[in-house]
């Protein structure tokens, strides 16, 4: 960064004064707070995100110097917008898994039809053929397991099914009523407003590495100080 583009010491002051400010307006929405979800805090929580954000930036560039603030990233909920008292919710999951053993997913899909008559491979997968071609392909095999067994059977067993599981999130979305049967099954997931999530639950490979990096950086303390 040349001189002439880096901040001035005025800046740098101006954006620690906005931090300050930040930090007495969320400590005043937290003694103030009216429930735990309370888009006060939400709020202030977000603009002291901000203001620190902005301070650590203008600090860095000015100064060549950080700050110990955690920046929160683009994960975080944005401030809540939805109502008050919802009457109503909406669930929404993703679950994301690899087919790492495929033999075995197709054998998982014969048993099924072997042992169930009624499965239809062509209705299951759009394949032509019949039940007892469900084991054929990859495509047919993963109609006939997911239409035969629940999604939360499948996230419990998935290694029977020549599945890895990856990351997953679900997601508690307040609505203002229930909607009419079939109104949104063409789309479900087109209205998914973040704004509107009271709470998420997110299972992800990444906190596990985060947890191991965090141990590591406690040993290397623990064998420094002896």
């Amino acid at each position: 960064m040349s001189d002439a583009a880096q901040p001035s010491a005025t800046e740098v002051r101006a954006a620690a004064e906005a931090v300050k400010a930040a930090l007495d307006r969320h400590l005043h929405a937290v003694e103030g707070r009216s429930g735990e979800d309370d888009p006060a805090v939400y709020a202030a929580f977000n603009e002291l995100a901000a203001a620190a954000e902005e301070y650590d930036e203008l600090l860095y560039d000015a100064y060549d110097e950080v700050t110990p603030f955690e920046i929160p990233g683009d994960g975080t909920l944005p401030v809540y917008t939805g109502p008050e008292e919802p009457s109503a919710i909406s669930v929404l999951i993703r679950r994301d898994y690899t087919v790492v053993e495929p033999p075995r997913l197709l054998s998982q899909a014969r048993r099924v039809a072997e042992l169930d008559p009624d499965v239809d491979a062509d209705e299951a997968a759009g394949q032509n053929g019949t039940a007892s071609q469900a084991g054929s392909s990859v495509h047919a095999a993963l109609g006939v397991v997911f239409g035969e067994f629940e999604p939360d059977e499948i996230a419990s067993r998935h290694k029977e099914f020549g599945l890895e599981e990856g990351d997953s999130t679900l997601w508690v979305s307040a609505a203002d009523e229930v909607s009419e049967p079939g109104e949104w099954l063409n789309a479900p997931f087109d209205e998914a407003d973040p704004e509107r999530v009271v709470c998420r639950f997110d299972v992800s490979a990444v906190f596990d590495e985060e947890l191991d990096e965090d141990d590591e950086e406690e040993l290397e303390t623990l064998d420094s100080d002896r």
